[in-house]
């Protein structure tokens, strides 16, 4: 996991307020998340391209998408290497591991090792955090 990776889009507190809804500014920069069955995306499988509400930065592919029955939307692997970081959270007495979009920063979710193959690793994912792109 790398704590030390900067991101490339940097801006103040104001211009993310501007740009985001509040729920995409809670989620996306102050590290909240939504409720189970109520964002965006956790019942989508249109063909399409996930991208970071915040920057517009490629995620995930509908490919990996798969329902992983937690009411937030799952993939197997991130569209390219790169595209999230990681992060040691230990926030709530329990220790995980946070993702966030490499580009801007974004908290995005968290990722765990009870995924499907080929990677078994499930990426769970705030929906408010991504807009969807049909291809």
């Amino acid at each position: 996991m790398s704590d030390l990776t900067s991101p490339k889009v940097n801006k103040t507190d104001a211009e993310w307020r501007e740009q985001l809804t509040p729920e995409q500014y809670r989620i996306l920069r102050e590290h909240g998340t939504e409720r189970a069955f109520t964002g965006p995306y956790w019942d989508t499988f249109q063909h399409g391209l996930y991208r970071c509400a915040a920057c517009d930065e490629p995620l995930f592919l509908s490919d990996t998408k798969f329902d992983a029955g937690c009411g937030w939307p799952s993939y197997f692997e991130p569209v390219k290497p790169g595209a999230v970081t990681e992060h040691r959270d230990a926030s709530y007495g329990m220790v995980r591991t946070e993702i966030r979009c490499a580009n801007c920063g974004g908290h995005l979710g968290h990722v765990f090792p009870d995924g499907p193959k080929p990677t078994g690793l499930r990426y769970c994912i705030n929906g408010h955090s991504m807009v969807f792109e049909p291809i």
